[in-house]
């Protein structure tokens, strides 16, 4: 049997328990696997052609666009490659969670930036636990 790179590849990003999220220069949203449906709570029909502000916490979204719309300007962005990002997001229930999460600049053809791509990880309950065990250190006081 030979080896179908393309098959492959469209059936790790589509399967993928990491959420996989391609949002258009616009900041349109034009991929949604399903690792996003299961850590956001929409299924994808809810979310092609919104903007990322449905997974976006109102008091971060000025924030994110004002770099996003850096990034699409420029071609650039200040993380590095492969830097690993983690901010709060919101579900489709209204619940706020922790991501983690890398980012994938895309060029078309004219080498015009055409979007860009995350692979976002629920890390909510590691999170939880960090901050629970740095208060129970705080509370021991200095060794």
């Amino acid at each position: 049997m030979d080896f179908d790179l393309a098959h492959f590849s469209a059936q790790l990003v589509q399967s993928m328990p990491d959420a996989v999220v391609y949002a258009d220069a616009g900041g349109k949203i034009r991929f949604w696997n399903s690792g996003a449906e299961r850590i956001f709570g929409y299924a994808e029909s809810e979310t092609l052609g919104q903007t990322l502000d449905i997974i976006i916490p109102e008091n971060l979204r000025r924030r994110h666009w004002d770099g996003f719309e850096s990034t699409m300007r420029s071609g650039e962005s200040h993380y590095g490659a492969g830097a690993l990002l983690a901010v709060p997001a919101v579900r489709k229930d209204g619940a706020r969670i922790s991501v983690e999460f890398t980012i994938v600049l895309f060029r078309g053809e004219s080498a015009r930036m055409g979007g860009i791509a995350a692979v976002m990880r629920d890390v909510t309950t590691q999170f939880a636990e960090l901050r629970a065990l740095r208060k129970q250190l705080a509370a021991r006081g200095p060794s």
